[in-house]
């Protein structure tokens, strides 16, 4: 039952990876992270019942030129009294737009392979660590003492929460390096090309052990912007949670 919990974790991360490179086109899911990353932002400075302006703009100001290597004015939202939802919207666009003013620079065609590129090697590094640690937390739980607690049970608690964070460290990161990324030279698009055709190897070898049932439902609270339980490998707010 440990090795069920990996397995629908691997099921949902392959189903992906097989999707990125089936797909000459990941414009969509690079934008579909940037959505997810501005919510995820704005969620990270809310302050319950209480109006924006009151907010801690300045960090929330500090950490959109972080995300997205650019400077946004609040006070439209601020003046406006822009909800959470509004202000992630609001933050969003602006990241679009300067995506866009990316796109328009280098072309439309080396953005595509950027993203390509970038989505499948940071997929590739972050789900290697995410094994390892999942080793030590199963090791953990073995050598921790549980009073009438099920070890099995803290596994999928924990591994869960661990999957979930794997998801948005991967679509923070990638946005992070989409929206910073300098191409030098027509040479690195050609590398990342080639890369990506051994990615596509090692794509068919790894899915070929990996099991094919669906990741069961958790009973935890699953957040808006997380990978939905049921293994669709959609976002839980555009899924199950809609």
């Amino acid at each position: 039952e440990y090795d069920d919990v990996m397995n629908q974790q691997r099921e949902i991360i392959y189903r992906q990876r097989r999707q990125a490179l089936a797909s000459k086109d990941l414009k969509q899911v690079a934008h579909d992270m940037m959505e997810d990353v501005s919510y995820d932002l704005v969620e990270g400075f809310v302050v319950d019942k209480t109006a924006l302006k009151e907010w801690d703009l300045e960090g929330l100001s500090s950490a959109i030129k972080g995300q997205f290597n650019m400077d946004l004015s609040l006070d439209e939202p601020v003046q406006e009294n822009f909800s959470a939802d509004q202000l992630g919207q609001f933050i969003f666009d602006a990241a679009l737009d300067q995506y866009r003013k990316r796109e328009e620079m280098y072309g439309p065609e080396i953005i595509r392979h950027v993203e390509r590129f970038i989505i499948l090697q940071t997929v590739d590094t972050r789900w290697k660590e995410h094994l390892l640690n999942m080793d030590h937390l199963k090791e953990g739980i073995g050598l921790r003492g549980y009073a009438q607690q099920d070890p099995l049970r803290i596994y999928k608690k924990e591994g869960f929460d661990m999957f979930q964070d794997l998801m948005n460290r991967i679509k923070k990161e990638v946005v992070d390096i989409l929206f910073k990324i300098q191409i030098a030279s027509p040479t690195e698009v050609e590398k990342m090309k080639q890369e990506e055709q051994q990615d596509l190897s090692f794509s068919s070898h790894s899915d070929e052990s990996a099991p094919k049932q669906p990741a069961r439902r958790s009973s935890e609270k699953v957040q808006r912007n997380t990978p939905c339980p049921c293994g669709s490998g959609k976002k839980y707010k555009k899924c199950c949670g809609q």
